[in-house]
């Protein structure tokens, strides 16, 4: 037996990302999924075309991933707040859409000792978001330090805090504990 083998992980869904997400962020993350420049990998583009088959309902169409891209936008918000299989998907296309990010974040956290997946691997397949967040850690570090190793990059802090969570596969609900702290000598 390993020394973790007695530790349990706990998953949430992928939708609960959306306790962490401002309405108005939310859909520039679904537009720009949707409508980024650049061209989505085959794989994430059929995904995507599915799940918004199978989940937005946009009126006049029968298929919605055959409706405009700007009216399945308009649409897909609600579909997003209630399905994990469509979140995973859309953050991958906005991932996707995102290379650059995603490189210098994966870098930033990797620096910094969290434990994530290649950057390369599918993280669709996991089950949901890890709740264990790294001790010490917090978005607003993680953006200042990103803006300290990247100061020239011009990256909203909303768009670092979601590549944070998508790299990692974590959501900032049970922080790891530390290691303890000593407390100071009293007097000399």
């Amino acid at each position: 037996m390993t020394e973790h083998s007695d530790k349990q992980v706990a998953f949430l869904p992928f939708h609960a990302l959306n306790e962490f997400m401002r309405s108005d962020y939310r859909r520039e993350v679904i537009r720009t999924a949707l409508l980024g420049p650049g061209a989505l990998p085959d794989g994430i583009r059929k995904a995507l075309e599915r799940q918004v088959r199978r989940h937005v309902r946009v009126p006049g169409f029968r298929n919605s991933a055959k409706a405009p891209l700007s009216l399945t936008a308009r649409h897909l918000p609600e579909a997003f707040e209630k399905n994990p299989e469509l979140v995973k998907v859309v953050l991958a296309a906005w991932a996707a859409r995102r290379t650059a990010l995603g490189a210098q974040v994966y870098e930033l956290l990797d620096e910094r000792g969290w434990e994530m997946l290649p950057l390369e691997a599918d993280r669709t397949k996991l089950p949901g978001f890890l709740t264990a967040w790294p001790a010490g850690e917090d978005f607003e570090k993680i953006n200042q330090a990103f803006t300290e190793k990247y100061p020239q990059e011009p990256a909203e802090t909303d768009d670092i805090s979601l590549m944070t969570v998508w790299l990692s596969g974590r959501l900032p609900v049970d922080v790891e504990e530390g290691p303890e702290k000593q407390a100071p000598e009293s007097g000399t």
